[in-house]
């Protein structure tokens, strides 16, 4: 559909909503208790427990010193539910201290707030290529500004696993401005391919997105396309996970003939072949604190783990890919295809864990490999080839079997050779760390795993960081020379900035991947996984077995306050008569947390219930209620739910005695279909040990 006549560009954001029962509930005065808070790169999260008569939420940020009337409300998306707490968080910050706010818009029309203590936020590194002043846009921030807050007039998606089909945006189509809009978000990347519209544009990731939900949206190899009209055609998008747990699960991203294009935050897992394509044409792209899992097998022996992690090739230039997090990867990233003249790609903070090659492969290209942790690599780091040269300075390489290679010299000339019988390249070294390497030879010193060799060598040491290397040392197949690219053009990156190489393993390991390092963990075993260059069976089964713990995304609040400023949190006075909130009367048996499955199915905003109704179980009669609906207790049943002080729970069944319940992993008998366990307080969970149907449930 075309619009004509319109000035400027409608965003439509899709507003995910969530049903709030009305089973669960207490009738002690609410209160709002903030759990959790924190700041990260230009991002401060905030997290609470749900109050038990709140219809919906409101979250608000402000600078730590700025008076209470400039809180700014985030988005509703940017409100998430999970099982026992809520979470918001506020993106787009510049590096400063900050303060969250809360509000809970109760049943009753009042609300109540809390607000976190300072949060300290810092910025993002930009440097690197994509930030080199002789690059084609000299950013690669996409659609925010240098300052990490958004450029004007940005426009945002959200994109859930409930939208990714549905989410709908207005697109400039032509040079009259007229406007279409597209529906799902491969309609609206191909309609910004025409390359009218450049407004920039962040495409948000909420939780888990499966290559279900992005059917229809991946092309036929199973990759979102973000495309510009012909070879780096200005963008300024960025693609970005929200949070600790969004994922590209099942699918990669294909970036094409793109100009200022940012990837980040994303956990991408069982892709097709490559995680992140960088194919053909682009210019200023970045991607930095993204988690880089398994792919899927590929064809090929050395494919089991998939193919390229983040790949490049055909033309892309001034790249920068930086604090990634590689996780056993079988090939890292390939850096170059069939290019006849230079390129530029800087990598810098990745964690490259246990991974097997390719950090980076290098054809033909100029590439800084700078603050690097290369923790365990069975194969080896750096290769160079085809006449490409490598600066590689201060990072940190644990038992990496062979750190730096040159195609058919040194290292390599040892073995059947590792590069299909290219050509080699040149690397320039210095200042890094190398610990239990196999192999190392250095062309003009003896401080490598053998003594010097000038001609068939993996590596020129250099004494200083802009030391030139001669030309007289040269691949000892096609007679490259290092072209000293580092000493003669603008690198991103000032060697001030470069960190202490001692300090690489702490940093790196702190900041590489997601937010707060991502909500997925693993302990590798460094006496096996550092050799070993196998695909490990149990983090396959983890990454195939992970669900996401999300359940809903959006405040759920009908009401927008005009009024930001703190409601007073005082706990009123249940002697004053003029007090609207009736005192609670503690032996009133509703003072509880209740839940029946007849008149409230699975809907609950204080029980995550997850599994599957029933009818035809018969019917129980409880405390004056007559319940024939209820919850089949399977193994895909789980109800999960939080205290914050001592309780009892009443699970009420019809199940003859002798069957038992999971509560916190420990079974408990149904006795006159009644289970009654007394709780801690903190996060439980309800699972079956024998087959029942649970009628109601009450927490006291």
């Amino acid at each position: 559909m075309i619009k004509k006549g319109f000035s400027r560009v409608l965003i439509y954001s899709f507003m995910l909503f969530l049903v709030c029962g009305f089973a669960s509930q207490t009738l002690h005065a609410a209160s709002l208790s903030i759990t959790n808070s924190g700041g990260w790169f230009e991002t401060a999260y905030i997290e609470w427990s749900p109050v038990s008569n709140a219809e919906g939420y409101n979250v608000y940020v402000k600078h730590a010193n700025a008076p209470d009337s400039q809180y700014e409300q985030i988005d509703n998306e940017l409100i998430r539910r999970y099982a026992s707490f809520w979470r918001a968080d506020a993106v787009g910050l510049a590096a400063g201290d900050y303060v969250m706010k809360v509000d809970a818009i109760l049943s009753n029309g009042q609300k109540v707030s809390a607000s976190s203590g300072v949060i300290s936020v810092t910025e993002h590194d930009r440097s690197g290529f994509a930030f080199a002043d002789n690059s084609k846009y000299g950013t690669g921030s996409g659609a925010y500004n240098e300052d990490g807050t958004m450029k004007d007039g940005a426009q945002v998606i959200y994109v859930t696993s409930e939208t990714a089909k549905t989410v709908s945006h207005d697109v400039i189509v032509n040079s009259s401005g007229d406007v279409q809009t597209g529906v799902g978000i491969s309609e609206i990347l191909s309609l910004r391919q025409k390359g009218y519209d450049t407004t920039p544009l962040a495409i948000r990731f909420i939780g888990q997105v499966t290559s279900g939900d992005m059917s229809g949206q991946v092309n036929g190899n199973g990759y979102l396309e973000v495309k510009g009209k012909s070879s780096y055609s200005e963008m300024n998008i960025t693609l970005e996970g929200i949070g600790e747990d969004a994922y590209a699960y099942g699918w990669g991203i294909l970036v094409r003939n793109g100009g200022n294009v940012e990837v980040r935050n994303l956990g991408m897992a069982l892709f097709p072949d490559d995680g992140i394509s960088l194919d053909t044409g682009n210019a200023n792209i970045w991607l930095h604190h993204n988690d880089l899992f398994y792919g899927t097998a590929g064809s090929d022996s050395d494919q089991a783990k998939g193919d390229g992690s983040t790949d490049l090739k055909k033309g892309s230039t001034h790249i920068t890919i930086s604090h990634n997090h590689y996780w056993d990867s079988g090939k890292a990233s390939l850096v170059g295809l069939s290019e006849s003249s230079e390129f530029f790609v800087t990598f810098h903070h990745n964690w490259f864990d246990h991974s097997d090659s390719r950090h980076p492969r290098i054809r033909v290209a100029s590439v800084h490999v700078y603050n690097n942790f290369f923790d365990g690599i069975s194969k080896y780091g750096i290769g160079t080839t085809t006449g490409s040269s490598a600066f590689v300075e201060s990072n940190y390489f644990r038992n990496a079997k062979n750190p730096m290679m040159s195609s058919l010299q040194g290292t390599d000339a040892l073995g059947d050779g590792t590069f299909s019988g290219e050509d080699g390249g040149m690397i320039k070294a210095y200042n890094n760390i190398v610990v239990d390497a196999a192999s190392l030879i250095y062309a003009n010193s003896n401080e490598g795993t053998a003594s010097a060799n000038a001609k068939s060598f993996d590596a020129y040491l250099a004494s200083s960081r802009n030391e030139t290397v001669p030309s007289s040392y040269k691949t000892l197949v096609g007679g490259t020379t290092y072209n000293n690219f580092d000493t003669r053009i603008d690198l991103g990156v000032n060697g001030s900035s470069i960190d202490n190489v001692s300090d690489v393993e702490q940093i790196v390991t702190a900041e590489a991947g997601r937010l707060n390092n991502g909500d997925f963990t693993w302990e590798f075993n460094d006496s096996v996984d550092d050799k070993s260059y196998k695909l490990n069976s149990e983090l396959m089964a983890k990454i195939k077995g992970y669900k996401t713990s999300l359940i809903s995304v959006g405040g759920n609040s009908t009401e927008m306050p005009t009024d930001p400023s703190p409601t007073d949190p005082t706990p009123t006075d249940p002697t004053d008569p003029t007090d609207p909130t009736p005192p609670t009367d503690p032996t009133d048996p509703s003072e509880a947390y209740s839940h029946n499955f007849t008149t409230n199915g699975k809907v609950s905003n204080y029980f995550a219930i997850e599994g599957n109704l029933s009818s035809s179980k018969g019917t129980v009669e409880y405390n004056g209620l007559t319940l024939n609906q209820c919850l089949k207790i399977e193994s895909s049943t789980r109800i999960e739910f939080a205290t914050t002080e001592e309780s009892t729970l009443t699970l009420v069944f019809n199940t003859e005695d002798g069957a038992e319940i999971k509560v916190n992993g420990t079974s408990y008998p149904i006795v006159n279909g009644i289970v009654t366990v007394s709780l801690n307080s903190g996060t439980h969970v309800i699972t079956k040990d024998d087959v029942a149907n649970l009628f109601y449930m009450a927490v006291e």
